[in-house]
């Protein structure tokens, strides 16, 4: 059960291939978000069930039903927020597996009957492997995302990169907007790949703060972007990042979904701890000033803070400049 959101969906893709792969026999359902569907729908041989959350109680008694008569092996309780929790209830398993006490949050252990073991400072991609080790499932030999699209997407984004030769995708909004970096500064960055020869596309979903934020990126660059921002659905955004030379992100899902298909990400981070939330192969490209800006609101260093402690603020992103990106997206444009 991983109702959301894009990013994590995106890391307990990871854990499902893993079983997959080792437990070829085994029957796997999905509990799923209404929108996270929509990237790992044509993912084989598993039972999706939507939940709609918007749908409150009516969402709970449609899971009811879906589940009626059915006795799991295993519910993996990879959501701890309460709502997740008390949905579960209607859910029959032998094994309720939910985190290790230090990851438990809205009373989520007095749902579960086992848990997972306990991993100090762990990526929430790695929180998520845990739940197969409590299964048993023997370690792969390397980490891969199995996430299908449709033939007519995969050649849709094909002509998109023959049509936009090299490029830098820029998808600059997050869910929240204090997590995202100035757009005079994406512009910036967007002319210096630009200037090398590089093409830039924006990219984003069809919200008021997506829109906003690629028009005012768009506002300050000195050379035209393509812009898909709104433009796309999950399948036809996810190809334009596979062929894309190089991401640059906030912690927002885009990111993660660049890595599922083995594109490079620089993250932009500020609120969160990139080493839980980071994107997860390419940690070592993250531009962050978290562990700054945490001490000086916690008075501690971020390894003695709860894990998962954010630093709080709508100006903290401005703390990147677009020297200290620049840094990072060298090595890919010169």
């Amino acid at each position: 059960m991983r109702l959301s959101a894009i990013g994590d969906v995106c890391h307990a893709v990871a854990m499902v291939t893993r079983i997959q792969s080792q437990w070829r026999d085994a029957e796997i359902t999905w509990i799923i978000g209404k929108v996270e569907y929509q990237l790992v729908k044509l993912m084989p041989n598993i039972r999706f069930i939507i939940f709609d959350k918007s749908q409150g109680k009516a969402a709970v008694e449609s899971l009811k039903a879906a589940v009626a008569n059915e006795t799991f092996d295993a519910l993996l309780m990879m959501q701890v927020a309460l709502r997740a929790n008390m949905a579960s209830r209607v859910i029959n398993a032998k094994q309720r597996i939910g985190f290790d006490w230090a990851r438990s949050k809205e009373l989520h252990w007095l749902f579960a009957n086992k848990r997972i073991a306990a991993t100090k400072h762990a990526h929430v991609l790695k929180g998520f492997m845990d739940f197969a080790d409590a299964l048993g499932v023997p370690a792969s030999d390397s980490l891969t995302w199995n996430i299908p699209v449709s033939p007519e997407d995969e050649v849709w984004g094909a002509e998109q990169a023959v049509g936009l030769g090299k490029y830098v995708v820029i998808s600059p909004a997050a869910s929240k907007a204090e997590r995202n970096w100035l757009p005079q500064r994406y512009a910036g960055i967007a002319d210096y790949i630009q200037e090398a020869g590089v093409n830039v596309i924006l990219c984003g979903g069809p919200g008021r703060l997506d829109r906003q934020t690629a028009d005012e990126i768009k506002a300050n660059v000195r050379y035209p972007l393509k812009d898909f921002t709104g433009q796309t659905s999950l399948h036809q955004l996810l190809m334009l990042l596979k062929h894309a030379h190089l991401v640059i992100a906030p912690d927002t899902g885009p990111a993660h979904m660049a890595t599922t298909v083995g594109t490079p990400v620089i993250g932009l981070y500020a609120h969160s701890n990139p080493r839980r939330t980071g994107p997860y192969l390419d940690l070592d490209k993250v531009v962050s000033v978290y562990d700054e800006c945490i001490e000086a609101q916690k008075g501690k260093s971020w390894e003695r803070l709860p894990w998962g402690a954010r630093a709080k603020g709508s100006a903290l992103m401005e703390k990147i400049s677009v020297e200290m990106v620049k840094k990072n997206v060298a090595p890919f444009i010169l």
